[in-house]
């Protein structure tokens, strides 16, 4: 328990996400994109007590799902009960999820005509047994959810706060002025004006998908933006008073693939290779996109002579467009919350949730830590669970973790660190951290090749004491606040090359500042490190494969530990590694399926082919071997998975790399 309430305190909770329960999707092929990026947070008397996303618990990325873990952890987390609740607060209005419900009965007859009210209720009655009473539902303005949980964050009681993302219910961008803590609107930009969902198909042109759009962001300093320029240009005109307007259906992905198919450059398969063209694409729809917003901002800065900024929704963690309005000048001070996407909606529900109760919603000073989520559990309990998977690993309790860590980290090792309570949003801020050398260029090359097994051109973030941030990077007169990675900055030339894994093509990096009062264990390893190497800056990347959201758990970091080359984990105050001999051990360890796993034999006059799946939208599949699949047929839950050849212990393994089920010792 981590903090306890009491009965003169309101307590609210926030969710998103949509109504489909753990083990299916609310109608057939549910799409990745509806109401993605599940969450709930917990709120008291305007205090951000507890906040997660569904997917660091289901293990789904930017999972759609109804979020009962994440309540139920939220709730734990407090020490409260539903009794404890005052009431729920949901990201959209309910006469909006009505009418998207009504779309998907359509299309779908077979399935049972249930209304938003009706099935918050019921996925809340059928995970918790809490019977909500209907008077504390409420049901909020999706960007005012969104510029709510910002601004309450921000420390700011004035401020103009900008809310860009795919859509709303009315719109795909709302500008508020924020005068004494209250929102007023002042201008809303339609759906056909969408910025992200203009950037989403653009990204889907590339050959990635939904989710990708930090991948294309990330790809855009290798490119020449000049390339397609005139093409980006005919794209959009930027109107008077901060408007802008695209032809007529911009937002269609046939319409962006058409307009660069004429122009030479067709769609890119995912598994084809990205060439220059490509880089050069990436780059124009990123300049194209900072020039829209930076004209946005620059009429609304003027007419409101607001020098404060507050700029949320998922747009706004598109880090490079976030260090282009620092470099504007155009505002004195800037806040962009840890989880300005969806999933910070929650937290808006819960507070506006909060404001309809009380009458108000009290400002709060600035966020300084994002560490919000379920911690790992108690000592004795970490250990225990370590101790549970002696035949896989070996672990030892160093007398200083901190400074055991930081001589591994100088003399090359690549090390998982878990420790507290997760952080709220995409951002591994150091509680779910792979850690390494920001120095030698060939780390960026080794982990995203062998550890994170994601593409070569991404970028990897440093994470910087204060007192040294400035002597390594240019960080611009207007007060950022770098506490959550938001913000690309210039990289000092002269420590370019020094800091050769986390400055990107360009000279930039997405740089963390780590508060000592916030994360004082994180910011005495890089002192630490700092003294051993003269470097007080170490490399940050999320603490999970590309198979897996970040990790949440013990067994969470156990499991990326033995299916990615990382040399060691720290897990609370455990020094972990992975035994010599480890995939001997899997024959001795039960096999789960997840509650969207399928297993698929397929009779054709081929042959008998074997499958297995993960069964909700985007999810992987792949071919199994007959002896191996014979194998996952007996698993139970509960029994070890008994001897297996060399050849099916690998494929074993292979497939849990890619989470298609759990694998955990024997109880």
């Amino acid at each position: 328990m981590f903090h306890a309430t009491t009965l003169s305190n309101m307590l609210t909770i926030g969710l998103n996400g949509n109504f489909s329960p753990e083990n299916s999707d609310i109608v057939p092929g549910l799409r990745e994109y509806m109401y993605h990026d599940a969450a709930a947070a917990l709120v008291e008397d305007g205090v951000l007590i507890a906040a997660v996303e569904e997917e660091r618990l289901n293990r789904i990325k930017h999972t759609t799902k109804f979020p009962v873990n994440a309540v139920r952890a939220c709730l734990e987390i407090a020490g409260a009960t539903p009794a404890d609740i005052d009431g729920v607060g949901y990201y959209f209005p309910e006469q909006y999820l009505d009418l998207m419900l009504n779309g998907l009965y359509v299309d779908h007859p077979a399935v049972p005509r249930r209304y938003a009210r009706r099935l918050i209720k019921d996925r809340l009655k059928e995970a918790l047994n809490w019977d909500l009473p209907d008077e504390k539902l409420f049901h909020a303005s999706h960007h005012r959810a969104h510029a709510m949980s910002s601004l309450v964050r921000s420390g700011m009681s004035e401020a103009l706060v900008v809310v860009l993302d795919g859509m709303g219910e009315d719109s795909s961008g709302t500008v508020f002025g924020a005068t004494g803590g209250e929102l007023e609107i002042l201008t809303k930009f339609a759906m056909h004006k969408s910025l992200g969902l203009l950037y989403l198909n653009a990204t889907r042109h590339l050959g990635f998908r939904f989710g990708d759009e930090y991948k294309v962001m990330g790809l855009a300093p290798y490119g020449d933006p000049a390339v397609y320029r005139p093409v980006f240009d005919s794209m959009y005109t930027l109107g008077p008073d901060g408007d802008y307007e695209f032809p007529p259906h911009a937002l269609a992905f046939e319409y962006v693939s058409n307009t660069f198919f004429s122009c030479g450059m067709p769609p890119r398969r995912s598994t084809e290779p990205l060439e220059q063209h490509h880089k050069d694409f990436a780059a124009g729809l990123q300049e194209m996109l900072e020039r829209i917003v930076l004209h946005v901002l620059t009429h609304w800065r003027r007419a409101t002579r607001h020098t404060k900024l507050v700029l949320s929704g998922g747009v706004a963690h598109n880090c490079s467009l976030n260090g282009a309005v620092l470099r504007s000048g155009l505002f004195t001070e800037m806040f962009v919350h840890p989880a300005s996407h969806d999933a910070g909606t929650a937290e808006g529900a819960a507070l506006l949730a909060q404001e309809t109760l009380s009458g108000t919603v009290r400002l709060k000073e600035r966020m300084r830590s994002a560490s919000l989520g379920p911690g790992l559990g108690s000592a004795d309990a970490v250990e225990e669970t370590v101790r549970a998977w002696s035949g896989l690993v070996e672990y030892e309790r160093p007398a200083d973790v901190v400074e055991t860590t930081a001589r591994l980290l100088a003399e090359g090792a690549v090390v998982g660190w878990a420790y507290g309570r997760s952080e709220f949003g995409p951002r591994a801020l150091g509680h779910r951290s792979i850690l390494a050398d920001p120095r030698p260029a060939g780390n960026r090359t080794r982990i995203n090749a062998m550890i994170k097994k994601r593409e070569s051109f991404r970028p990897f973030a440093p994470m910087v004491v204060p007192e040294a941030a400035g002597t390594y990077f240019d960080l611009t007169d207007t007060t950022a606040h770098h506490d959550f990675m938001s913000y690309v900055v210039s990289v000092r030339p002269e420590h370019r090359e020094h800091l050769g894994a986390v400055t990107h093509v360009d000279g930039t990096a997405r740089v963390q500042i780590v508060d000592p009062e916030a994360n004082e264990r994180v910011h005495r390893l890089i002192s630490r490190f700092g003294a051993l190497t003269g470097t007080p800056v170490l490399l940050n990347t999320s603490m999970n494969n590309n198979a897996e959201p970040i990790v949440q758990s013990v067994e969470d970091v156990l499991t990326c530990l033995l299916t990615t080359e990382l040399d060691h984990a720290v897990v609370d105050d455990l020094l972990v590694r992975r035994r010599p001999d480890f995939l001997d051990g899997l024959d001795d360890l039960v096999l789960t399926f997840r509650p969207v796993t399928r297993l698929v034999r397929t009779v054709a006059e081929g042959g008998v082919t074997h499958e297995i799946l993960l069964d909700y939208a985007t999810g992987p599949r792949a071919a199994v071997s007959p002896e191996l699949f014979a194998v996952l047929e007996r698993a139970d839950g509960t029994t070890p998975v008994g001897p297996l050849t060399p050849e099916t212990r690998s494929e074993l393994h292979a497939l849990w790399q890619q989470r298609f089920f759990t694998l955990t010792p024997a109880s």
